[in-house]
């Protein structure tokens, strides 16, 4: 699925519009914190780029007024240029100060802005439903939290604050030489025509090879994931040649792409100096002729104004050196938002869990925990009642598919008293799991009703209801932290004795006291150093920790050995016992004591009893017990 997903994502739309569309969106997601800080900013880039100007018409001032007068003179006097020197060293300790000022700013309002778009992208993520995550490759997510992120660094804090400083440098500069030669200026404009004309097509070509480059770089960052995560099956399969093969090709498409954006970024700068030294030369040719020829010029004029030509150029040549970066960070903005317009899990469940104690044969909401719970449950008056949290689930002609196309599970009926043990067997595919990603409102069906202590879950807050459920996947989940942090992450608040009170229900107590730190042990996200079966165990007493009245063991002893599998075992008998309990099972000699044993094919019941039953009938589940068929 992954490799399939790259495809979709690495289609980046780079139409003009939706470039100013994200840059206007990333502009105000800047402003909206900061207002004062970028004001100052304005004004100090307005003022260091107004002082550049001032000194590029200092020069006519200093030849015509100053330094021609003086070689005139047999004693020259020289303290009105000393005096006008330092005026203008001044002027430049005032542009200094403002400029080191407009950094400084920057900096902090460019990482603070990237702080609040990690921020609130991972906020946003968490409230994502699981479908986002199951057709979405995980490396191409880190992606937008690393690389694309990143991109918009250099451009809050340098392109930005460069174009906007280019921009009013070219209007004082374009004043400034319209003022002192109006020939002059028309020949400096006719090069701009040509240096825009270059700019354009050199663009056209450079944009979508940036946008290329960032897109294959989630690719490439999602393949290494991947073979990362999944290296044992690499090495045991002796994948590692094919594995090579597809990386190389992932990696030549990123190579191709960054090799194209900066070829045309590298002859960029030298084709705009060059035309820039062309409008240079023309300049002083042309001045040259109306200061001698004509007398129209004076040298200070000339001098100026072939400063100012320079300067004007230059500006146009920072633009065009900010625009490569620009176009890379607007594709990362592109992905940011893309992640941020991701449409939220809908949680308009108005049915909440509350605590309740018994006050005189009635139950009464309360605020302290007393272990019994129920659903507060808003009537259409106005008024709300209590109903008892039991465990009673039921499925009422239930049928779902992951796409609207493809049917995962047909007309499922299915319903489990309160402390009653419900198992499901059957071949890979056939709905088992699907099921339970049901119960939980992972995704909602399409036809039918599921029922949780009569109230339909649509109708449940999806926190609440989730909180009410304990859940032991086959698939491990630990965290980098300490054992008793992996542990209450079912219950943040919980106390010491309690987190000990799960772990010995779990039958985990003892091999966690065996180690050097106990309770505090360190453990990376893969659970190193523990075994798979300590692992399950430490999931097991997560969930007798959070203390749901309904359990889901999704296949919880599948990956482990027999002899661990009795350990595991004995810990989920503790935790089953008095709890509404849907079990997914592998092995089968695990489920022999549960109530119904439901067998499913191609998402359908085709049958149903207890271990007894169903093996009088001979059917299906007769076969993959005595295994004439494989369960797999």
């Amino acid at each position: 699925m992954s490799r399939g997903m790259h495809g979709r994502r690495g289609v980046v739309n780079v139409d003009r519009k939706l470039d100013k569309d994200v840059l206007k969106r990333l502009l105000k997601f800047t402003l909206k914190n900061n207002k004062i800080q970028l004001f100052i900013v304005i004004i100090a880039i307005s003022i260091s780029s107004v002082v550049s100007v001032i000194s590029s018409l200092f020069m006519k001032t200093l030849i015509d007024d100053y330094i021609t007068p003086l070689t005139l003179q047999s004693n020259p006097n020289y303290a009105p240029l000393k005096q006008a020197l330092s005026i203008m060293f001044m002027i430049y300790i005032f542009g200094i100060f403002f400029n080191f000022l407009y950094q400084k700013i920057l900096i902090k309002v460019s990482n603070g802005t990237l702080r609040k778009i990690r921020d609130d992208s991972f906020e946003h993520m968490q409230t994502l439903p699981i479908k986002y995550f199951d057709t979405n490759p995980h490396g191409e997510i880190m992606s937008v939290y690393t690389n694309d992120i990143d991109t918009l660094r250099q451009l809050l804090s340098q392109s930005i604050p460069s174009l906007f400083s280019s921009i009013i440098t070219l209007t004082s500069i374009f004043i400034s030489m319209v003022t002192l030669s109006i020939p002059l200026t028309l020949v400096s404009l006719f090069m701009v025509g040509i240096m825009n004309l270059a700019l354009q097509w050199i663009m056209k070509k450079s944009k979508k090879y940036y946008i290329a480059q960032q897109s294959n770089l989630g690719k490439e960052n999602g393949y290494i994931e991947e073979m990362m995560e999944g290296v044992k099956v690499v090495k045991v399969f002796n994948y590692e040649e094919e594995a090579i093969n597809n990386f190389e090709k992932l990696n030549d498409n990123l190579f191709h792409s960054s090799f194209n954006a900066n070829k045309y970024s590298t002859i960029l700068m030298p084709i705009m100096g060059n035309l820039g030294n062309i409008s240079y030369v023309l300049s002083a040719a042309i001045g040259g002729y109306l200061a001698i020829k004509l007398n129209s010029l004076t040298i200070g004029t000339l001098a100026s104004f072939l400063t100012l030509n320079k300067s004007f150029t230059m500006p146009i040549s920072q633009i065009s050196q900010q625009f490569n970066s620009v176009i890379m960070a607007m594709a990362g903005a592109e992905r940011i938002f893309k992640l941020l317009d991701e449409e939220s899990e809908i949680n308009d469940g108005k049915v909440v869990l509350v605590n309740v104690k018994d006050v005189n044969g009635q139950l009464v909401e309360c605020e302290q925990c007393t272990n019994v719970w129920a659903w507060k449950h808003p009537d259409h008056d106005g008024k709300e009642r209590l109903v008892l949290l039991k465990g009673d689930v039921r499925f009422h002609d239930v049928t779902f598919g992951y796409v609207p196309e493809k049917v995962v599970l047909k007309n499922i009926n299915l319903y489990a008293e309160p402390g009653q043990k419900l198992a499901f067997v059957g071949a890979t595919g056939a709905g088992k799991t699907t099921i339970t990603n049901l119960i939980n409102r992972f995704y909602d069906i399409q036809e039918g009703s599921i029922t949780y202590d009569g109230i339909d879950v649509k109708l449940i807050n999806k926190n609440d209801l989730r909180r009410s459920l304990g859940i032991v996947l086959q698939d491990t989940n630990l965290f980098s932290g300490t054992i008793k942090e992996n542990i209450m992450y079912a219950k943040h608040d919980a106390s010491d004795d309690e987190v000990l009170n799960a772990a010995k229900l779990a039958n985990a107590h003892g091999f966690i006291m065996q180690l050097e730190h106990g309770y505090d042990t360190i453990i990376s996200s893969d659970g190193s150093p523990l075994s798979q079966g300590q692992k399950q165990l430490l999931s097991i007493a997560r969930a007798a920790l959070a203390n749901s009245p309904v359990l889901i063991l999704d296949e919880a002893t599948s990956s482990i050995d027999s002899r661990t599998e009795k350990i595991v075992q004995e810990g989920m008998d503790k935790l089953m016992s008095g709890r509404t309990t849907f079990v997914i099972a592998h092995r089968l000699s695990t489920i022999k004591n549960s109530n119904v044993i439901m067998v499913l094919d191609n998402g359908e019941i085709i049958e149903r009893g207890d271990h007894q039953s169903l093996l009088k009938e001979k059917g299906t589940y007769y076969k993959l017990y005595t295994g004439l068929l494989e369960n797999d």
